[in-house]
């Protein structure tokens, strides 16, 4: 290490919320850096904040800025908050070498090939101890326990010091599917000296054990032979464990098994694909499955958020493919609500309680388990690794404030860095030294489009305010005709006894013939004018102020 070399770590995702994980390591000398990247996830839109909006994605313009000085891009797990960015932001990275587990190479490969690019830049990394060499980084993939088979933490080797980037992980001594918790492993990942510990922060508020994917098979079987009519059961499509668990807990009840839902099959192909997943037990397809008396079927769907497209609310709506809860059946969500997912899971679980249907959810703690560190666990790590530094991530601001003052008290360097917080790790006083300007970039529909553009702003506000299009047609002779014609969206056309439109259209007659003939020919000051008055008759008499759209046709003489 030369003196004017730094270790630096910049969050450009996932810290100081949940989702859309994406960090940046960078060693060399100042602006001269080599880089890895590691995650490249996304979140997920809601009609308060983003309306219409498909997908939630990092900004990673300071990283694109300099891809010709990126050397890997690792991914510690398939969740869609650490993978399901790659396909849309990997065109600023052409060439960059993708490293990644075996299930989780084949969810980035087909991102890749989703959006036309090329899936040979996909490699399957060993597990380690055996490791992948970037630019002046080795790094090794570290089996840990989670929901999704093949997560990993990050062992990240470099001239300054060994780094462990956790990713999502629990500790897990029987996970069912996976690696189970190896603490003589990180005992010695440890033994060398860890100089940082970019660690996972989610259930740090949670003061018991972590309990074990082990516990749930007794009791989600227990349930299921108990129902009397028809059960349907939803949990993460990629918590593949809990799927099969799920499916072997209704073979053992008698019952038919279903798989409903894109995401739950896609799922289980690719862990059968990479040999995560051996013997699944048997299913029928929903066209079969109509023809299964309802008391033994087990439909096992999509949607445990409330997606408004998944399974769970198609049938909470009414039927899906064929079938249709009625009274007397069960509903198990095997599964955490996201925060933010709250009202979205109510609405659908209020509308299957007026059908008559009895709902399961974690709120007993017998039917879910979480794939996250509780504190305990969380300082079982920390004594294990005794990193010098910790940097929390993978939380909200709360939880990186709370997970520094519990790593301050076992001994260690705790940095607070939220997205776009630079951080010098090397050094004797590690900390942050800038701050990165970091936004957020929208899918909408097939186009990307960046927070700042206003788009999502504007639809926001048509949202919230509504809207009144005026259109005017000026003649040949430069002069408004009077009869302008307006039309309202999202407002009612009713103000006491007259109609709205009708009450904007009586004052654009009035002021029209008004207007001098400057104003009449310069199309900003006549939008101007008729906004003006199409506002105050909106705020007069209905309280709200619109947006206002205005559309001149100029007649041309002959």
């Amino acid at each position: 290490m030369t003196s004017s070399s730094r270790l630096m770590y910049l969050p450009l995702g996932g810290a100081g919320e949940i989702g859309m994980n994406c960090y940046v390591y960078g060693y060399g000398p100042q602006g001269k850096e080599r880089f890895i990247l590691v995650d490249i996830g996304v979140s997920f839109p809601d009609m308060d904040g983003t309306p219409g909006v498909d997908l939630i994605l990092p900004d990673i313009a300071w990283i694109a800025e300099r891809a010709d000085r990126l050397d890997g891009i690792f991914i510690t797990h398939a969740h869609e908050d650490h993978v399901g960015a790659l396909g849309h932001l990997y065109r600023h990275f052409p060439g960059v070498p993708v490293f990644a587990r075996a299930f989780t190479a084949i969810i980035a490969t087909r991102k890749l090939e989703e959006t036309g690019q090329d899936p040979a830049m996909v490699q399957i990394a060993p597990v380690w101890p055996e490791t992948v060499q970037a630019g002046p980084y080795t790094v090794g993939f570290a089996p840990t326990s989670h929901s999704i088979p093949e997560a990993s933490a990050l062992i990240i080797d470099t001239p300054e010091g060994r780094i462990v980037h956790s990713g999502d992980f629990k500790i897990d001594p029987d996970p069912g599917l996976g690696e189970p918790f190896d603490p003589a492993m990180w005992e010695e990942i440890g033994k060398t000296g860890v100089r940082a510990l970019i660690c996972d922060s989610t259930n740090v508020f949670s003061r018991h054990p972590g309990r074990s994917e082990s516990d749930l098979p007794g009791p989600i079987t227990d349930l299921v032979a108990g129902a009397k009519g028809m059960v349907v059961a939803t949990t993460f499509a990629s918590n593949v464990s809990r799927v099969k668990t799920l499916a072997e807990a209704g073979r053992a009840a008698g019952r038919t098994v279903c798989l409903m839902g894109r995401a739950m099959k896609r799922m289980v192909a690719v862990a059968q694909e990479s040999g995560v997943l051996g013997d699944f037990p048997a299913t029928v397809s929903p066209e079969e499955a109509t023809q299964v008396p309802r008391e033994n079927l087990m439909l096992i769907v999509t949607g445990s958020q409330g997606e408004r497209r998944a399974a769970s609310a198609a049938m909470a709506r009414g039927k899906y493919l064929g079938h249709q809860l009625k009274e007397g059946d069960t509903f198990l969500f095997s599964s955490k609500t996201i925060p933010g997912n709250e009202i979205a899971v109510g609405r659908i679980q209020n509308a299957m309680s007026e059908a008559g249907v009895e709902i399961v959810d974690e709120q007993t703690g017998f039917y879910h388990v979480s794939g996250h560190a509780n504190r305990p666990d969380l300082e079982r790590m920390h004594g294990l690794l005794k990193p010098q530094i910790l940097v929390p991530n993978h939380g909200e601001h709360r939880h990186l404030r709370e997970h520094c003052r519990v790593a301050a008290e076992g001994g260690m360097t705790p940095v607070l860095a939220p997205n776009g917080a630079l951080v010098e790790l090397s050094g004797n006083a590690p900390g942050v030294v800038e701050h990165i300007e970091v936004s957020r970039t929208y899918l909408d529909g097939s186009r990307l489009v960046g927070a700042l553009d206003g788009v999502v702003r504007d639809r926001m506000k048509l949202a919230l305010n509504g809207l009144v299009v005026v259109a005017l047609i000026i003649d040949e002779e430069d002069e408004p005709i009077e009869d302008s014609w307006v039309e309202l969206r999202g407002l009612p056309d009713t103000a006491g006894d007259t109609s709205l439109s009708e009450m904007i259209e009586d004052q654009l007659s009035d002021l029209l013939p008004r207007l001098d003939r400057k104003t009449v020919m310069d199309d900003d000051k006549l939008e101007e004018a008729v906004r003006r008055v199409a506002r105050q008759v909106c705020v007069s008499e209905i309280g709200r102020k619109p947006e206002v759209t205005v559309v001149i046709s100029r007649l041309m003489a002959a």
